[in-house]
């Protein structure tokens, strides 16, 4: 089994631990009202657009997620989250560094002692979920069930739940007989589906794309055909599903939280890498952490 897959199999267990961090560090999380800035970079982000989504949705104040080089000039918050697995992010930090953004910052890590760790006002160590594999997975679920949990209380409970039926459970569709992934979400699992999208990219080298449910209906959707497939990570209704099977593509959408649901997409990229011969643990072109030189990053003007 590889790195990658054993790692998979341990996320029900540690977004227990995750949302039981969320009540220890409750003080530290912003508090409800506070206006929000989330970043981080790759899987980082989607799970950073993910939490923006669902703290917005319940009401608890304005919430936006950016990129950790994209952050825009001129703009102020109570509160920045920075994601990072290894902390050592060259663009987190930098964001961090540059000041400016918010009254205070929190870092998300799963390492203690790092840059991003060192340079933020305060930290939540996840290291119980850190990662041998370059393809992140149960970081970034652990790290988001966290936040999900400082806004929804229980929903870990639930989606470990839902997890360990999705770990246990067959395969929705044989990855092999797929050319090609669309994944689908609305408000919070659009980031979910973005993440779902670059763990068949990264581990497979599988042609996918993420896109708003509705979004798609507006062109994506003319590349939907036979041996392909649309998996939404939220529920649809029976009149769209219909809609999307009259495309010939495989419709995949379930009861499964949108977590679990995820969960079963991490399995496939591993299966289907295997079965094109890939190693789903060192993906080409890919190392654990970004780190580039300083002359790289340009401000936003």
């Amino acid at each position: 089994m590889s790195i990658t897959a054993e790692e998979i199999r341990t996320q029900p267990d540690l977004w227990l631990r995750a949302a039981a961090l969320a009540r220890e560090h409750e003080d530290a999380l912003p508090a409800a009202g506070a206006r929000v800035a989330v970043i981080g970079c790759g899987t980082s982000l989607f799970v950073a657009q993910a939490y923006a989504a669902l703290r917005e949705r319940a009401g608890l104040g304005e919430t936006d997620a950016f990129a950790a080089s994209e952050v825009p000039p001129g703009r102020r918050y109570d509160v920045v989250v920075a994601i990072s697995r290894s902390g050592t992010t060259t663009e987190v930090v930098h964001a961090l560094r540059a000041g400016g953004l918010a009254d205070r910052s929190l870092a998300l890590v799963a390492v203690a002692g790092t840059p991003v760790d060192a340079v933020a006002d305060a930290a939540i160590v996840l290291d119980f979920a850190d990662e041998r594999s370059v393809v992140q997975t149960r970081f970034a679920t652990s790290a988001l069930t966290l936040l999900r949990e400082s806004v929804d209380d229980g929903a870990a409970a639930v989606a470990a739940a839902d997890a360990a039926r999705a770990l246990a459970g067959p395969l929705p569709v044989e990855p092999a007989d797929i050319d090609q992934w669309t994944f689908l979400g609305r408000g919070w699992t659009v980031g979910l589906a973005r993440e779902a999208a670059l763990k068949l990219r990264e581990a497979a080298q599988a042609w996918t794309e993420a896109y708003p449910l509705f979004e798609y209906r507006h062109g994506p959707i003319s590349i939907a055909a036979p041996g392909r497939a649309i998996w939404s990570l939220s529920p649809l209704d029976d009149a769209v599903v219909a809609e999307l099977g009259h495309t010939g593509a495989t419709v995949l959408a379930d009861g499964h939280d949108p977590l679990a649901a995820l969960v079963l997409a991490q399995r496939c990229a591993v299966a289907l890498a295997e079965a094109r011969g890939l190693d789903p643990d060192r993906p080409r072109h890919l190392t654990r952490s970004v780190v580039l030189p300083d002359h790289d990053l340009e401000p936003l003007t």
